[in-house]
């Protein structure tokens, strides 16, 4: 009699699980079976990454509110965000997939996404990018026209970064500028212009970007390496602890800088240490990170990047009771 057990990875690749795709997520249990490999190409088995492109814009929107006053189209801006956080993370990572689709079947990790296991075809994951990226205009015609022209701004950034990893060491860079816009595009919606310090917060957001994304970048080093990938990941190489405690270091200090620009002189000392507590307790959470980081484990650092969400969330709490302050 032969053996037809099957092994968990090979029930996942038949049944068309992304291989790196959170356990039992709603998309693989509760999704229609036609709607999967879509879903999956928007990431939606993975939510952690909208979760990373949502919280800047949390950040800037409560950080804006607790600056001039809270309004109520203020939680529009909150709820608009978030939808378009998902919607526009979809369409970027349909985008990275097009893009990368003949590198993807080369890496172990990423062999399994829809287009190079088969799922789809390269038809219609344009088709699927293009309606989620109209979705979100909908939703950011919405705001002000300087935010509108903001968010159709950050379109380049969105259509570079794939190719970044082929012609710099540093990609994570360009995937911080293109996460993180959200932080100056929701203070703007809040305010309608842009000042000092969501630009400090912008960029305290892609030092933030390096210090994850590095973490995960372990996790495909190897396969990187073989195929010619480049990444922060391979460049710091033994040096990650210590170069991801510098970008721990800059990206709290820079937002400590963007707290007290934005409270200290126009609302008052108890709003100003608010915003610093955020700023401290998100830099706690990364140096939690750094202690438990070991590159040689992929499993750890999967952990480690999505944990990223809770880092993230600290500052939106501190920010958000700033405005009550």
């Amino acid at each position: 009699m032969s053996d037809t057990t099957e092994t968990p990875e090979a029930r996942r690749q038949t049944d068309g699980q992304v291989a790196d795709a959170v356990t039992g997520n709603w998309v693989d249990r509760l999704a229609p079976a036609w709607t999967r490999p879509y879903l999956r190409l928007s990431r939606a088995d993975r939510p952690v990454g909208t979760w990373l492109l949502y919280l800047p814009c949390l950040w800037g929107v409560t950080l804006a509110a607790a600056s001039t006053g809270f309004r109520w189209f203020d939680l529009w801006i909150v709820l608009g965000c978030g939808i378009g956080a998902f919607l526009m993370r979809g369409a970027g990572c349909t985008w990275n997939d097009i893009s990368d689709r003949n590198i993807d079947g080369e890496v172990a990790r990423t062999r399994s996404r829809p287009i190079p296991s088969g799922q789809v075809t390269l038809a219609q994951a344009v088709f699927w990018m293009v309606v989620q990226a109209l979705a979100a205009f909908l939703i950011l015609i919405t705001f002000n026209m300087n935010a509108i022209l903001m968010g159709v701004g950050s379109l380049a950034l969105v259509a570079v970064y794939p190719f970044a990893k082929r012609f710099t060491w540093w990609p994570q860079i360009f995937l911080g500028l293109a996460f993180n816009w959200g932080a100056m595009l929701a203070w703007v919606a809040h305010t309608g212009s842009l000042t000092l310090a969501p630009v400090l917060l912008y960029l305290a957001g892609i030092a933030w970007t390096v210090f994850y994304d590095t973490i995960y970048a372990h996790q495909d080093k190897e396969d990187d390496a073989l195929i010619g990938v480049k990444s922060t990941a391979r460049l710091f190489a033994e040096d990650t602890p210590l170069r991801l405690r510098q970008f721990l270091l800059g990206s709290a200090a820079l937002m400590v800088l963007a707290a007290l620009l934005a409270l200290l002189r126009p609302v008052g000392g108890a709003a100003a240490f608010m915003g610093l507590a955020g700023a401290l307790g998100f830099a706690l959470h990364m140096a939690w990170q750094l202690s438990q980081l070991d590159t040689g484990d992929n499993d750890r650092c999967l952990s480690l990047f999505r944990s990223n969400r809770d880092a993230g969330l600290i500052p939106v709490l501190c920010f958000g009771l700033a405005i009550l302050a």
